[in-house]
């Protein structure tokens, strides 16, 4: 069952090039949960990334935040259509996270990412490297919320934001696609906002 916030519904899109079609800006920060929000202390909070052939490396919160992290300031796009433009986060590189793990990834062309709760979604793994995504753990200065996904969730903002999944405790990398929650349940494979891939078939 879904949990929405206000914030959602059918509005025009403004004339700014940074907004995809068929999306509108707003000032709020809407939430979109699939179930109950967890509530997670950074003391039992892990990162598990698993390799293909299942070796597994564990992030602790300590090791976590003794990698280099970033500030960054990216636009996120929602699929039930808003956009909220200059977003402020700091976060550790995905990039960095498979560097500490050591893993080859060079045979591994998939990822399934999971989250406390039982959520997971899929990517190419290259859609999670190079500055495209990051694990955040903060927003605008402070530690992140809760029902934002805090204390830490996956950030991937070229993709619509069910894509950056909240609460993140693995990152399982895989030879071959597995679709995730969402995806699993008609929504897009990839979720690209500049070609409305909200749903299969789009």
């Amino acid at each position: 069952m879904s949990v929405i916030s206000r914030g959602f519904g059918s509005k025009r899109a403004a004339a700014d090039p940074r907004i995809p079609p068929g999306q509108y800006r707003t000032e709020d920060f809407p939430v979109l949960s699939a179930g109950p929000t967890p509530h997670l202390d950074t003391a039992v909070w892990a990162l598990d990334i698993t390799a293909v052939d299942g070796t597994r490396h564990t992030l602790s919160w300590q090791q976590l935040m003794e990698l280099p992290d970033e500030e960054l300031t990216v636009d996120i796009h929602c699929v039930t259509k808003w956009s909220k433009l200059g977003t402020h986060w700091r976060g550790v590189p995905v990039t960095a996270l498979l560097d500490a793990a050591q893993f080859d990834t060079q045979d591994t062309h998939y990822a399934l990412v999971h989250s406390y709760g039982g959520y997971s979604t899929n990517f190419p793994l290259e859609d999670l490297l190079d500055d495209k995504a990051w694990v955040v753990f903060e927003y605008d200065g402070k530690p992140l919320a809760p029902h934002h996904g805090g204390p830490a969730r996956l950030l991937v903002p070229h993709l619509y934001l069910w894509k950056s999944a909240k609460w993140i405790n693995g990152i399982e990398l895989r030879p071959d696609d597995r679709l995730g929650f969402w995806e699993s349940l008609g929504y897009h494979a990839y979720g690209d906002p500049w070609q409305e891939q909200r749903y299969v078939g789009d």
